[in-house]
């Protein structure tokens, strides 16, 4: 409940986790039928840049800030999208990409937990017959929010991991997800710190019995430090067609742009469980 992501707003983190929600939200807009998203925690859903808060930190100046003048390439449709938003200074975060992927038809579910957020996420909305914004729990969502009538979407878990178990969160969320509304696409951001715990993670995805999930992962260094986010990476149950060879180059000019060269640098699509 102390998380405030408008410290980290636009980080390098944020340009992984945001770039490749547009590429999955976009694969789902490509067939006719009708579609949900439901985002487990929403945020506040703008942020602006040139305020005091995002400038404590200064993340943003490493990460989307070095990406202003971009207007071509992979990363394209995520920035048209920022642009659109009114960035610089204005970043939208993902209910608001979302929702500008829309059509009529389609529907944004949105949860946040913390008061002061939602009332921001409420207010960045605004009249929304398409959004609903609700203050509650993510993880209780998951079981109470689905399956979506439209019996297609995309589930976006983006905890905080500012408490121990996040992990294991996740993996219970997906097989619960497996279980109620199996034709969902369900994607989790989560920090590379270390790979131990990571490893973790990816084992206890097989344990479990799911199938058919890759991981997208950007390093900005050797990930050694357990006190430094080194890293972060987005696993993606039932990923869409042609969603791997996208994530590829999402990553690769992230990559190009956001890392100083430090030694273990890369990039990484990879399977973690078959179909």
């Amino acid at each position: 409940m102390n998380y405030r992501h408008a410290f980290h707003a636009g980080n390098f983190a944020d340009c992984v986790k945001h770039a490749l929600l547009v590429a999955l939200v976009s694969a789902l807009a490509r067939k006719p039928a009708p579609f949900a998203v439901l985002d487990t925690h929403a945020g506040r859903g703008l942020y602006d840049l040139s305020a005091e808060t995002p400038n404590r930190t200064g993340e943003w100046r490493a990460g989307v800030g070095r990406l202003t003048d971009m207007a071509e390439g992979p990363l394209s449709p995520w920035l048209s999208l920022l642009r659109a938003a009114g960035f610089p200074p204005l970043y939208p975060g993902s209910p608001l990409l979302v929702r500008a992927l829309l059509r009529p038809g389609d529907r944004l579910i949105l949860c946040e937990k913390h008061p002061e957020e939602a009332a921001a996420l409420a207010a960045a909305i605004g009249r929304d017959r398409q959004v609903a914004v609700h203050v509650r729990d993510g993880w209780e969502a998951l079981g109470a929010l689905t399956p979506f009538p439209e019996k297609r979407g995309l589930v976006l878990i983006d905890p905080p991991f500012e408490q121990p178990g996040e992990f294991d969160r996740i993996v219970e969320a997906c097989r619960l997800l497996r279980r109620r509304f199996r034709a969902a696409v369900v994607a989790a951001w989560y920090p590379v710190k270390h790979r131990a715990p990571v490893r973790a993670f990816e084992d206890g995805l097989r344990e479990a019995g799911l199938t058919d999930i890759v991981s997208a992962e950007l390093c900005l260094r050797e990930p050694t430090d357990p006190a430094r986010l080194n890293g972060c990476g987005m696993m993606v149950m039932n990923p869409p067609f042609g969603f791997t060879a996208e994530a590829r180059a999402i990553l690769e000019a992230l990559l190009s742009c956001l890392s100083d060269g430090e030694a273990g640098a890369g990039a990484e699509v990879k399977v973690v469980a078959d179909e």
